[in-house]
């Protein structure tokens, strides 16, 4: 009986948790305890492990062919690139057939348009195909209208069909070529692509909008529409850009940037003053009689300053008087050209409806043939004055400048296009 003790006594001290407090004494206890509540900082070592190497160091790079290097690996580089990019162009490629299955095959669930050839065979197509053939122009009811095969050319926010007056047949064929242009529905839904229909559409928005406030017998405010176009490009007048001049040259530093002279002898102030001169003359003398406009930026200072009192209550009334087709072609205009003084400048000279401008010797000869100096070319210049002064000093920047310049003749022209007429009798909106 006497062996069995020992190992009674051993399994059940195996069993139970290892705790120091049962086993210790207090008199072992006591330095630790110590250690715990000592406040002396004990160091930190920092262990370095030893780095272990393999191999020999890796060779030097070596020079390029035409520096002394060897052939071979430059050939053998430049065919890893060739092949790199290669690699790079079909994945490319790839993902680009990737997301243009998944647009087909999003198109392929529209419903055919009525009277197409898919929706005769009862079939369905997408809008990656266009689904008229012709496009005309033809007089209906007093107006012209766009015609896609036989069905109206229609306004996007309305079913109803754009009506152009009668003495616009340029804008009308401009209207038709656009949307002749285009290769299929989808690109219809782009703005940048018709930018035309966009601008007749807010033309004939406004219209509509002076019509449906005439009718409530309300004359002393003006529409809506009207009332926000105007607000909107008065914001124009203190900031305009033909009144920002660059400061004069100095005479005591040839070197300051501002001292530059073109190739004439004349310095970038000398050119905006030359622009805003003959632009501010025309307005004062034949659009708004008595105004004085001046610079709206002193020479040290980047405060805009306000034009003289009454100014703009004199500019607000003359926008508040234009037609639906002027405002629209102002609205474009100032915005292409940051300024209200040249869009104003541009819609006086081409509209047919005169844009309230004094005529030589009085008479409103508004639908007379005239010759014509303020043309897109013209107010092209006047609005990029600093970005043509900087192009000859530095340079033209590839597809910037030029996409730029192009864009904004594009719009100057859709504002003539808009405004300008042959003489004949409007139509019932």
């Amino acid at each position: 009986m006497a062996p069995a003790v020992p190992r009674l006594s051993l399994s059940l001290s195996l069993s139970l948790p290892l705790r120091p407090s049962l086993f210790l004494s207090p008199c072992r206890l006591q330095p630790a305890a110590a250690s715990i509540h000592s406040n002396a900082q004990q160091p930190l070592m920092a262990k370095v492990v030893p780095v272990y190497g393999t191999g020999p160091p890796p060779d030097p790079p070596l020079p390029t062919h035409e520096n002394g290097g060897d052939p071979d690996v430059e050939t053998v580089n430049a065919g890893s690139r060739a092949a790199r990019r290669r690699r790079q162009a079909e994945m490319l490629k790839q993902a680009r057939d990737i997301r243009s299955a998944a647009a087909a095959k999003k198109d392929r669930t529209v419903a055919p348009a009525p009277g197409s050839d898919a929706s005769k065979s009862g079939g369905t197509t997408g809008m990656k195909r266009r689904f008229w053939k012709d496009v005309h122009v033809s007089e209906v009811d007093g107006a012209l209208q766009v015609s896609l095969d036989s069905r109206a050319l229609k306004r996007p926010n309305s079913k109803e069909p754009i009506r152009i007056p009668l003495s616009k047949p340029h804008l009308a064929s401009a209207l038709a070529l656009e949307w002749d242009q285009l290769m299929s529905a989808t690109q219809a839904l782009k703005q940048h692509l018709v930018p035309l229909t966009s601008l007749i559409s807010r033309a004939i928005d406004i219209a509509e909008d002076d019509a449906a406030h005439a009718a409530t017998g309300t004359t002393t405010t003006p529409a809506p529409i009207r009332a926000a176009i105007a607000t909107s490009l008065l914001r124009y007048l203190d900031t305009d850009s033909l009144l920002c001049w660059a400061p004069p040259a100095d005479p005591d530093d040839p070197t300051s940037p501002n001292s530059a002279l073109d190739d004439e002898g004349k310095s970038l102030r000398d050119r905006q003053e030359e622009a805003a001169t003959e632009i501010v003359a025309f307005l004062t003398s034949r659009v708004w009689p008595g105004v004085t406009l001046v610079p709206v930026l002193d020479e040290h200072s980047i405060m805009p300053r306000p034009q003289a009192p009454g100014t703009r209550e004199v500019i607000q009334g003359w926008v508040l008087g234009l037609s639906s087709w002027e405002l629209a072609g102002l609205e474009r205009a100032t915005l292409a050209q940051k300024s209200l003084l040249g869009g104003a400048r541009l819609v006086v000279e081409w509209s047919e409806d005169g844009a309230g401008v004094v005529r030589d010797g009085g008479s409103d000869n508004a639908g007379a043939e005239k010759k014509r100096f303020w043309g897109i070319d013209q107010a092209a210049h006047a609005a990029s004055v600093e970005v043509d002064w900087q192009i000859r000093r530095w340079g033209e920047v590839e597809d910037t400048h030029d996409v730029e310049r192009e864009d904004l003749r594009r719009q100057l022209g859709s504002v003539i296009l808009l405004v300008s007429g042959v003489g004949g009798t409007k139509p019932k909106l």
